[in-house]
């Protein structure tokens, strides 16, 4: 069976963090789907925790890293391989395939690089906005119970 770079990048970018797109090339023997599904878990609980705390959680904090760190390493993977030259791609995952079947990925891959770029860009600088905010309100009523 060949492997599709257009599968594979599609399913980084629209279902980041669950680990669908190594799962797609090395199956259920696949250890980073298996840390990306279980990280990505985390991060949902760590969610939760953030949301029933108030954002005042460590453990919260914690679990909610993981799962953001999860879905990152999706979206980079997505633009990784998707830039990865046909040719290579197919030396590595699709050796045995003959000459007229050879991976033409095109625009479509491309697109979808790009999208993960987008989307990966603007997590980080949400995630990373919200965090620093919650930091800094921590240090106001820290600063504030020392001063009483």
């Amino acid at each position: 069976m060949k492997n599709s770079k257009l599968i594979f990048c599609a399913l980084g970018l629209f279902f980041p963090g669950s680990g669908l797109n190594c799962f797609y090339l090395q199956g259920w023997k696949s250890f980073w789907a298996w840390v990306q599904l279980f990280a990505l878990i985390g991060g949902v609980a760590g969610w939760t925790i953030l949301k029933n705390a108030h954002f005042h959680s460590a453990p919260g904090w914690v679990l909610i890293t993981f799962g953001f760190i999860a879905i990152e390493a999706s979206w980079l993977t997505t633009i990784a391989f998707g830039l990865r030259p046909d040719e290579k791609w197919d030396a590595q995952f699709n050796p045995n395939i003959a000459e007229h079947q050879r991976t033409r990925s095109g625009w479509p891959a491309i697109l979808t690089v790009i999208f993960s770029l987008v989307f990966g860009a603007g997590v980080m600088m949400t995630f990373l906005a919200v965090s620093f905010e919650q930091f800094f309100i921590s240090q106001i009523h820290e600063a504030r119970k020392l001063s009483q």
